[in-house]
């Protein structure tokens, strides 16, 4: 291992900025700018996020070098975000790594921000060294924009073996939230009204996908004539059933997740098991995965509550076992809004 490796990371892919300061590994500072303009429209609108990027970015990275107490002479490489992402909010991200990158004179790395996601549990931070995955690594990625299945066989072998096929679990949280008339983002505050309601006082349906593929169309579409039905007999159904149908809706996507999981550790005889992504911050979900590890015996690793949004000490971590492999982005690189 090469000792002495500072990279300074920025993360750009959607509404949040944020610049991180990784050394050998260890994170010494992960700043996020958040962008709250959003809430009024219901969701992200692309060109207010890039525009908020373009004005966030170098007094993030300024708070950042300062809480790690680096100066810029002493950073060895700069990390961004290739993608998936909006491209507008990429191409700041990128456009700054790239300049930093030249007038440093130092090595430019572009992360692939799925494969972050999950190597935010190699994080480490001092004190805590001791709960990193062994390899191989099964971890169940669950954000707004993707839910995968994905095998770690080491710090950069990432096999995807389970995919959706439409929606992602996030989104149908931010959808059916939508639905029922709460504010973006929806998936958090059904979260909050779940922990109060009964989780089997109403059942949707549940897609039969063949393999460790996910869908959650269906269940969206289950949910939306559900309330249609009921709001026809009684046109405050929803207010007064709140946190049940959070409660039941939540037990629904989180039991379609476990189950997926649950096959994929016994056909891959995998029992290193972890959970990332924006939606793993949820608490049924990490009660329910705590509680399978439990029952099957899984050493299981659960993010910690500021590595699951979107930040930059992820982006950070997985550039500098890039860095110790010499895999350097060239600059000619444009980000990618998909990377299949």
């Amino acid at each position: 291992m090469i000792p002495g490796i500072t990279i300074l990371a920025i993360e750009s892919s959607c509404d949040d900025t944020s610049a991180a300061v990784i050394s050998d590994g260890y994170v010494l500072s992960n700043l996020i700018a958040s962008q709250d303009i959003h809430k009024a429209y219901g969701g992200v609108v692309p060109e207010l996020a890039s525009r908020a990027h373009q004005a966030n970015i170098i007094p993030v990275v300024d708070q950042a070098l300062a809480k790690a107490g680096k100066k810029i002479n002493e950073i060895n490489a700069v990390a961004f975000t290739l993608g998936p992402g909006l491209l507008g909010s990429l191409l700041v991200g990128t456009s700054f790594a790239k300049g930093f990158a030249l007038v440093n004179n130092i090595p430019l790395i572009g992360v692939n921000h799925l494969q972050a996601h999950v190597m935010a549990h190699f994080a480490l931070e001092k004190g805590k060294e001791g709960h990193i995955p062994a390899f191989p690594f099964l971890c169940l990625l669950v954000s707004g924009g993707h839910t995968q299945l994905i095998v770690m066989n080491d710090h950069l072998s990432m096999e995807i073996i389970g995919n959706t096929i439409d929606d992602a679990a996030g989104e149908a949280f931010d959808k059916c939230a939508k639905v029922m008339g709460l504010p973006y983002p929806g998936g958090p505050i059904i979260d909050r009204l779940a922990s109060d309601g009964n989780p089997h006082a109403f059942h949707f349906a549940k897609p039969r996908i063949k393999g460790l593929n996910f869908s959650f169309s269906g269940l969206k579409t289950s949910f939306l004539y559900f309330l249609r039905d009921r709001f026809r007999e009684d046109e405050n159904f929803i207010e007064g059933n709140l946190n049940d149908l959070a409660a039941s809706l939540q037990r629904t996507i989180i039991e379609i997740l476990i189950g997926k999981l649950v096959r994929a550790s016994k056909e891959t005889g995998i029992t290193e098991i972890g959970i990332a992504g924006g939606v793993s911050a949820n608490t049924g979900l990490r009660r329910a995965v705590e509680k399978e590890a439990a029952k099957r015996r899984w050493n299981l690793f659960l993010p910690e509550l500021r590595y699951t949004t979107d930040n930059a000490a992820m982006i950070g971590v997985t550039a500098y076992y890039k860095y110790l492999r010499s895999e350097f982005t060239d600059h000619s690189v444009i980000p990618q809004a998909r990377i299949e």
